[in-house]
């Protein structure tokens, strides 16, 4: 059985990326991070951060179960990324009635940083939405729901059965 080797791309060539939907996913998102992440530098912001401000700003405070749906991210991840940003004094916790719940609203700091860094997640937006094209991605997030939807729903399977070997 013969293998392909995934070699560096520019993303034109198809057949330089991998055969295997992870891999291939995995490389195209940290280029793209990467794109982000430069035009977003002014700020001080890497474009995870940027989302996790941008979504508490949205809700006026989140807590993590909040964050981790939204953003598809492991409690591990967001835990660590919330300390951070509020070591920086971007977030707070926000009070809760249920004292288990971990709410996080942005500072004063943090509604300066995200005014700061909006202009410039548009700036990387609109140079990829232009040398991609809107149709491009409007057909790209279709497909991509589609395998988010896949993904977990068989990982919800694939749970299911291991909680419950009998019935499987």
């Amino acid at each position: 059985m013969s293998r392909r080797i995934a070699k560096p791309t520019s993303g034109e060539d198809r057949g330089q990326l991998s055969p295997c939907v992870c891999t291939t996913l995995r490389m195209v998102s940290r280029a793209v991070t990467q794109l982000y992440d430069d035009v977003l530098r002014p700020s001080g912001l890497r474009v995870t951060q940027f989302s996790i401000l941008a979504s508490i700003a949205r809700r006026g405070e989140a807590n993590l179960k909040e964050l981790e749906a939204s953003l598809a991210i492991d409690q591990t991840t967001l835990t660590r990324s919330l300390g951070l940003l509020e070591r920086d004094g971007v977030i707070e916790r926000a009070s809760h009635p249920d004292g288990r719940i971990k709410a996080m609203r942005l500072t004063r700091k943090g509604r300066r940083v995200l005014n700061v860094a909006r202009p410039l997640w548009a700036q990387a937006q609109d140079k990829v939405l232009r040398d991609l094209g809107t149709r491009v991605w409007d057909d790209a997030q279709r497909r991509l729901a589609r395998l988010l939807h896949v993904a977990v729903e068989k990982r919800r399977l694939r749970r299911n059965r291991m909680r419950n070997p009998a019935r499987a």
